[in-house]
């Protein structure tokens, strides 16, 4: 009977444990369908209600757990991102759900053994609490590169308006012919921005603001005030988008060097320990001949 209870607890840690390596560590995707991800918009949030069966569960946690210290929604990361705030819920609850569970369930045959009752418990809080907090890093991060996406998309608008200005264009036409010329998300979010403004009747600039706002992208803001001050003073503003996009261009760049050096420095600990572990493996024999002698 003991061998059996071990093989059968020993599989389902093993099933747990790969099951859990499989979300974390996933493949690489491939370059094309990437790329092609890239030029599309990305998916508005629902407007019209919840649609499908998690939305209404969403939904509900949404209504219930609003109001509960520590429950925190980052609205602005997930209009970004095109996601919704009660998928975003729900994903959370359920990865702490089955954090909680899955370590109990999964050493049922070595409760059967004498197992504590208690260390399955605490393993299970602890990977419900690690869980809970695992989508908003993972939202975090991807809102970090559509920021970036996004910067190096505004540097492109940026000379594509001042190309505008520069040709006798006015500024609301300028922005708006500019925006034309992309077809990424980003541009295609910039387009939204400014046929909202003609319905509402707003400058395009005021507009901006407004999606800056929404969306937590300061890039777009020193557009709007360019534009708002050459609307208002009648100021030509060609050198001025076309020495901000320079600028744009060159923060993103350092930003991408510091990427590059602090992953360099990360590869510095595991290359030094591949050292010491290859000196200890060629040592070894040496060694071993040396205290038998």
């Amino acid at each position: 009977m003991m061998p059996v209870a071990a093989i059968v607890s020993g599989a389902a840690i093993g099933a747990g444990a790969a099951l859990l390596i499989r979300e974390v560590l996933r493949p690489s995707p491939a370059l094309g369908p990437a790329l092609r991800r890239l030029n599309q918009p990305a998916p508005a949030p629902s407007t019209d209600g919840p649609a499908s069966r998690d939305e209404l569960w969403g939904q509900w946690l949404l209504e219930h757990l609003t109001d509960v210290p520590g429950v925190r929604i980052p609205h602005k990361d997930l209009a970004l991102t095109g996601s919704t705030p009660a998928r975003f819920l729900l994903t959370k609850v359920a990865l702490a759900v089955g954090g909680l569970l899955l370590p109990p369930l999964s050493t049922i045959p070595l409760l059967l053994l004498g197992l504590p009752l208690y260390l399955p418990a605490i393993v299970g809080i602890l990977a419900a609490t690690v869980l809970w907090f695992a989508p908003d890093l993972a939202l975090r991060d991807k809102a970090k590169r559509a920021r970036a996406e996004f910067a190096h998309a505004m540097a492109a608008y940026l000379d594509l308006v001042a190309l505008r200005r520069a040709g006798n264009v006015s500024a609301e036409q300028a922005m708006e012919q500019a925006a034309q010329v992309g077809r990424g998300w980003a541009f295609l979010r910039i387009q939204t921005a400014l046929a909202r403004s003609r319905v509402d009747k707003v400058p395009h600039w005021e507009s901006l603001t407004r999606l800056t706002a929404e969306l937590d992208l300061p890039v777009l803001d020193d557009l709007a005030a360019i534009m708002r001050q050459s609307a208002d003073d009648g100021a030509s503003v060609y050198a001025t988008l076309r020495s901000r996009a320079k600028n744009l261009r060159t923060e993103l760049l350092a930003a991408q060097a510091a990427d590059a050096n602090s992953d360099s420095e990360k590869m510095t600990a595991p290359g030094a320990l591949l050292a010491v572990l290859v000196m200890l493996l060629i040592a070894f024999p040496a060694i071993i001949r040396m205290l038998n002698t």
